[in-house]
Parts: C-alpha cells; structure tokens; sequence
C-alpha cells in the first residue's frame, strides 16, 4: 500500500476504510432493530421498508420489488456488477436473551440474515458517498433479496423481475459462525452444496400389534425406508459427490399396540456435485419405491427440488481475495471448506459469473455456534469488515470496466 493510502495491486483505488468507519455505529443499530423484527420468506414487509428508508435517506432511490425485497443502483455509466444480500428469518425460537432480541414468537434471524442486510445498507451508503466525491467510476447494482430460505429460493421470483438484466458479475456473502470476526473465508468452484426436501406419505391397512401379517405393518415399512433409502444411494451414486440423505421427521401412530395404517416421512437430499444432484433426483424416486414394494405399501412421493450448488468462478472470487487483501490484510483470508447447505445464489451464479464468501461471526477466543439454532449470536464487528470488503469489490470492479471500456476505445 502507499502512503497516500492507494492499493498497489491491481486498478488504483482508494481504500474505503474511512467510509466505513463513522457509519458503524448507525449500521449496528440498523442491525439490531430488523433482528428484534424478523420476518418469514416472502413477508419481508417492514424489513424492505426499512431498507428503503435507510437508502433514501442516504439520498438513493431504491426500487421496490414485487412483494418483498429492493433494488438500488449506485453511480452512472456502464453496470460494473451486482451485489446481493438475502432479508428473510426462520421459524425458530430465538434463545439468545440479548435486549435486542426478536420480538416475534417462534421467529428469529438465526441464519444471519439481517447481518447481510445491514451490510449491504452499508455498502450502498458508503458507495454513494464515494460517487459523490467522483471515486465510484461506473454504476453499481445492490439487490436485496426475499425468501432465501424457502426452495426453490426468492431468487428464481426476484431473477424473474429482471434483477440480473445487464449485469456482468455478481457478489454475495454468507455469515460463517465458524469463523473468526476480521476475517473472511473464500473458494473458487463449489461452496456449497445442491439440496433438494423429501417427503413421503406410506399408507397400507392398520391392526392390532398381535397380528402383523394381516397389515401393512406401517412402523416397520417406514423405519426401512428411514434406513436402506439412504444406505442404497450412497452405493448407487460415486461416493466423491457425496449424496447425504438425512431425515428430519418421522411420524406413525398414536399407540403402542395398534399398527398405525399411515405414515410420514421428511428430510433433505444434499449433494456436492451439480451432475450428480441431477441424477440423483430420477434415482431417489426408484430407490423410495423399490425399498417399501416388499412391505406392501402404497408411497406418495413428493420431491421438492431444491437449488444446485453455488459455483465460485476464478476472476470474482480474486476480485474479493483482492480487494480484502487491501481491506483487511492478507492474514484475514482463509480458505472455506464446501458446506453442505443449500444456497439459492446459486441461481443466480448459473446466470452470470459470480463468487460468495464467508463472512466471519465468531469472536476470537468465544463461542462457536451454528446457524439455524436459536442461540446464534454473531459479533457484529463482522458488519464493518463485511461493507469493506464488499464496498472495496464493488470500486475496483468499477475501476475496472472504465479502464477497459478506455484502452478498447
């Protein structure tokens, strides 16, 4: 770095530090009130309005979505990228006891997810300050997304709408518990996993306990199919794509010496691999119906498809690894290992090239928790890290397109 504190590596820009910083404690606030206020997928009401609030009164002119959700677009000129933050909660009990915590029964953002929005209200404040002093030199597109957890995923709604018309690549980042705050983790290729829900229905004539063999003996049908349709997958499918079934409900029954005559099932298929989460799919539905065929039971299948995995390309993952380099030091990226969770950016990396990293929550020396369990409490020193990184993404590649769009001139 210069002493005039101008990055050396790749398009000079300058460091955005200095715009972060006074925002910081407004940003926290901001955070702390859509926590306190979580809403469901596509009931994102009072969170887009206060997303519009904030962007308005940094001077914008945000665009509300249809339904939920924004879009707002930073600088003139040529569209140098978007970057996405998803707004929705989850329905858990929220078990922090913090003073800002949510005060919404059952509802609770324990998957960070108002943690990405107040970043990129950040980003878009500290964007628009630097085109006002002429240092954003093209336009910068931030999409603020319904419905992430709800699959197929908000995307595919907010895709539909145009969101990712004329736009060349596209950035995003995900909270990471496990994960120091000041640093952030990257990955070129797949980061997370495809993931698609399961649920089926076995239904067949009930009994008494005494005498099975005149029923479908329902309980132990459903504990076979609980058991051998994951068994059976993972010696189908090539064991490097990594096809995890895993149940998440189960239910038959009311008492112990009748046989129920229905039964219900629930959970997810996840894989590693887009091929094999395609083929995967065809062979689930073979492998339900041929494991319950012995016991005698009708099976209704339903199979949700889900989202495939998030592909980081090379060139947007290096321009994030670039640009936190200059942010917050080389020493403040690590490499993430692929999740197995479902992410439905992925939609949108299908469309356009595109990298998310993992924003580290952890504090150093504290805590580790998870994400979707109510006690997740992440630090939110991460917020400042977050806009640094992603606002220092957005400069460059504005920097970039201009300098190119110069020379090809």
């Amino acid at each position: 770095m210069r002493d005039n504190g101008v990055d050396d590596g790749g398009p000079s820009v300058p460091l955005v530090g200095p715009w972060v910083e006074p925002l910081l404690d407004h940003l926290v606030a901001f955070r702390r009130d859509v926590h306190a206020h979580p809403e469901l997928s596509f009931h994102e009401n009072r969170t887009t309005d206060r997303i519009m609030a904030e962007l308005e009164a940094a001077g914008l002119e945000p665009v509300r979505l249809e339904g939920t959700g924004a879009l707002v677009e930073i600088g003139r000129g040529p569209l140098a990228l978007a970057l996405r933050a998803d707004i929705d909660a989850l329905p858990v009990l929220e078990e922090t006891g913090l003073g800002y915590a949510s005060k919404v029964e059952g509802v609770c953002h324990a998957c960070g997810h108002d943690i990405h929005a107040t970043v990129m209200v950040g980003v878009s404040i500290v964007l628009k300050q630097m085109y006002d002093d002429g240092l954003l030199k093209a336009r910068v597109r931030v999409i603020f997304q319904p419905a992430e957890e709800r699959m197929p995923g908000g995307a595919l709604e907010v895709i539909k709408q145009g969101v990712l018309d004329g736009v060349p690549r596209i950035l995003a980042l995900h909270c990471d518990p496990r994960v120091d705050a000041g640093t952030i983790g990257t990955r070129i290729g797949a980061i997370t996993s495809a993931a698609d829900t399961i649920k089926l229905e076995l239904s067949g004539r009930g009994g008494h306990t005494s005498r099975p063999h005149l029923t479908e003996d329902m309980v132990y049908a459903l504990s076979k199919v609980a058991t051998d349709v994951p068994a059976v997958l993972s010696r189908r499918i090539d064991v490097r794509s990594a096809v995890s079934v895993v149940w998440g409900q189960i239910q038959a029954g009311s008492a112990p010496n009748a046989i129920p005559a229905t039964g219900y099932l629930a959970g997810t298929m996840r894989c590693l691999d887009a091929e094999a989460w395609e083929s995967a799919g065809d062979l689930l539905d073979e492998v339900v119906q041929q494991v319950a065929q012995p016991y005698g039971v009708d099976v209704k299948l339903e199979h949700l498809r889900g989202v495939p995995p998030v592909v980081n390309s090379a060139a947007e993952t290096e321009l994030i690894e670039s640009a936190a380099r200059a942010e917050i030091g080389a020493s403040g990226i690590t490499l993430t290992p692929q999740s197995m969770g479902g992410e439905d950016f992925a939609w949108m990396t299908h469309r356009v090239p595109g990298s998310m990293f993992r924003l580290g929550t952890r504090t150093p020396g504290g805590e580790t928790f998870d994400l979707h369990r109510g006690d997740y409490t992440p630090d939110e020193r991460a917020i400042g890290v977050g806009v640094r990184v992603m606002a220092a993404a957005a400069v460059r590649a504005a920097a970039k397109i201009r300098e190119d769009r110069a020379v090809s001139a």
